[in-house]
């Protein structure tokens, strides 16, 4: 088997079956299978697997258990000599899955591939950064990228038709050689989702493998599409994964500097929260469910 393609599903059907169709009207050109793990979807999903796609290698779950570990289920049985992570907001471009295997074909010392992940209405959409550092958190969390590009890269000046190398890639397209994965190991199942990648590429970095982002490989990405039906409960998750990162790769002290990071960002944004009163409904909105994730964060920040 040349490559096995993975898709963690939480209700998510119409977009799934978009998903699984643009592969299939552009598969990769050696032999490949489907793995599909669901997540206790209650919209139907797991019939519809079934029913219309019974060739694919299904595992339902009878609770949701995030998205590392789902992905090491479909790891562990897959046999591929490359894996493709595909989340199923997605959509494939025509030959954009054998652009990233011809990569790795092309260069034994690269360990993942990442496509150019595009909006719906085809702007560039970010899906490569540095490692997470202190700095770049303080960086990012108070927005000093539209000064200068710190804590992101400036991917949208890089050259469409070059591939580069980075320190990580975002999980909604990812290819991954199974050598690498096999040396390192799968996804740490302690991250229930978010930063889990990037644990990921950091370990594989650490030993040695090089990760690529390849433009050449088109991917339209809806992005979040599974996360914004539970949004609060996300948000926390995504700095619950952060701290985590911190906690597994730094010191303790850093753990500790980056709640302050958090904690002092977080009180400025509860601080200029008033403002928002004056704007237009849709970004008052926006702003005002800000204003109460930030709340909810700033209560569970100790425990983290």
């Amino acid at each position: 088997m040349q490559i096995s393609i993975i898709i963690v599903n939480w209700n998510t059907r119409e977009l799934l079956v978009d998903c699984i169709e643009s592969i299939y009207a552009s598969p990769p050109e050696g032999e490949f299978d489907i793995w599909i793990v669901d997540n206790y979807s209650s919209d139907g999903s797991p019939t519809m697997i079934r029913e219309s796609y019974p060739d694919v290698n299904f595992i339902e779950n009878d609770e949701n258990v995030g998205f590392g570990k789902a992905n090491n289920q479909a790891l562990r049985k897959s046999q591929g000599d490359y894996v493709l992570l595909l989340n199923p907001d997605t959509v494939v471009k025509t030959n954009a899955i054998s652009e990233l295997i011809n990569f790795l074909d092309n260069n034994p010392d690269a360990g993942i591939a990442g496509a150019r992940l595009i909006n719906p209405d085809g702007t560039l959409q970010i899906s490569a950064f540095p490692f997470p550092t202190l700095f770049r958190e303080f960086w990012r969390m108070f927005y000093l990228d539209s000064v200068v590009y710190l804590s992101n890269y400036p991917m949208k000046n890089w050259n469409k038709d070059q591939a580069r190398e980075v320190d990580t890639l975002l999980g909604a397209c990812m290819l991954i050689r199974r050598e690498a994965i096999n040396q390192f190991g799968l996804f740490d199942e302690e991250y229930f989702i978010y930063s889990e990648e990037v644990d990921l590429c950091v370990r594989l970095k650490k030993g040695g493998w090089r990760l690529y982002w390849v433009p050449g490989a088109v991917v339209i990405h809806f992005a979040g599409k599974s996360i914004q039906q539970v949004s609060e409960e996300m948000f926390l998750r995504l700095y619950e994964g952060k701290v985590l990162y911190f906690r597994k790769h730094h010191s303790k002290l850093s753990v500790f500097v980056y709640k302050l990071i958090l904690f002092a960002a977080t009180i400025t944004r509860l601080v200029l929260t008033p403002f928002a009163l004056v704007e237009e409904p849709a970004k008052r909105d926006e702003h005002l469910t800000l204003y109460n994730n930030y709340r909810r964060l700033l209560r569970s920040l100790p425990g983290l």
